[in-house]
């Protein structure tokens, strides 16, 4: 778009200390998108922002002057520092509360594994001794899998998960009672019993992890004050100067991008390809429920772009002209000319939710 006189349709609205642009809707491009009050996310924009400023890394030219300077490192450790906190602050009200389930919901790539991973450490500091159910697990044989508007299984959908089965396996647990756990053979399509049982203490909090964690459907049979509910998310806090922001979408692509090639053997292409569809369940079964949450997770870090360009530059200059992929690529590549590249990572810990992406990671697989 040449220029934003070409919008016609907008709307203006004051909130909180900033200013709200709202577009035209998707269904009526007549009227502007209805506005919604987010005031749990609006807080942590506005706790990253405070953070950006304290650290000295509120705009890109900052972050490239630093890592010039050579002063990168105490950057890393004050954001993994606070990281750190924030996991220690969440397993401090888990515990205050006794709360019994945590249910922990994240759009893609927002580095949920590795906070799941490091919530649970902290838990046991607290003397707690978690334990983590798959709710992969639960899905129904594929053949009783919903379809979606194109006809294709929905393996996103809540419907997707047996939530008769999962409700009273959870709730037997809660009461103390013996449950055998099911395994999905993803192979053959199909739910199995495994014989393996499972017995919890009071002092065992149920870890869950999933895109319909915050969906209240998921738990219907769990009374809410037994339930503490975490949303992440990688909510990017320096802007490209004092009018461009980051959006979180890139950036969260990118790390997908990344990882995706590091771990899955996918290409750049197909990872942007498959965006739009990720970004249509995550509008769908994520967003909607992430005011729901007790707490939400910032687990984007200030220097990460720095460090993602070395990984995903190469991967963005193998798309040609030709590739359907290659205007998101291109836009992507451009985008990353911004930062200046930093290769040295030795001062990411290996416990960093960055280290899912790029690898080195000691507590996810």
């Amino acid at each position: 778009m040449p220029s934003t006189g070409y919008i016609k349709t907008f709307d203006l609205k004051l909130y909180q200390k900033g200013i709200i642009v709202l577009g035209p809707s998707e269904n009526d491009k007549t009227k502007p998108v209805e506005f919604k009050p987010q005031p749990k996310l609006a807080s942590v924009y506005q706790e990253a922002e405070l953070w950006s400023k304290l650290i000295g890394v509120d705009k890109v030219t900052t972050l490239n002057k630093i890592i010039e300077n050579d002063e990168y490192p105490e950057v890393i450790r004050t954001v993994e520092a606070l990281h750190e906190k924030k996991l220690s602050q969440i397993a401090d009200m888990i515990k205050d509360q006794g709360k019994r389930v945590i249910l922990i919901a994240a759009p893609s790539s927002s580095g949920k594994t590795s906070f799941a991973h490091r919530l649970s450490i902290h838990l046991r500091v607290n003397s707690l001794k978690p334990v983590s159910i798959s709710l992969d697990d639960y899905f129904v044989n594929r053949e009783d899998t919903p379809l979606d508007e194109f006809g294709n299984f929905d393996f996103e959908s809540i419907y997707a998960i047996d939530l008769e089965r999962f409700n009273k396996d959870l709730k037997d647990l809660l009461d103390g009672k013996e449950i055998s756990l099911p395994k999905f053979n993803f192979k053959l399509g199909i739910r199995e019993e495994t014989g393996k049982k499972l017995k919890i203490d009071e002092n065992q909090p149920i870890i869950l992890e999933g895109i319909h964690g915050l969906n209240p459907m998921l738990t219907s049979a769990i009374p809410d004050e037994d339930k503490f509910k975490i949303y992440i998310s990688a909510l990017t806090q320096i802007n490209l100067d004092d009018h461009n922001r980051i959006p979180t979408t890139d950036l969260r692509l990118i790390r997908r991008m990344v990882r995706d090639y590091n771990f899955r053997g996918y290409s750049a292409e197909k990872t942007i390809m498959q965006w739009d569809s990720v970004r249509r369940g995550e509008k769908k079964n994520i967003f909607p429920y992430q005011e729901e949450a007790d707490v939400i997770f910032n687990s984007a870090c200030v220097y990460e772009l720095a460090i993602l360009k070395k990984y995903a530059k190469p991967l963005l200059e193998e798309i040609g002209r030709s590739n359907p992929s290659y205007i998101e690529a291109n836009r992507l590549l451009k985008f990353l000319q911004y930062f200046i590249e930093l290769k040295d990572t030795s001062d990411i810990p290996s416990t960093s939710i960055l280290r899912e992406f790029i690898g080195g990671s000691k507590i996810v697989d």
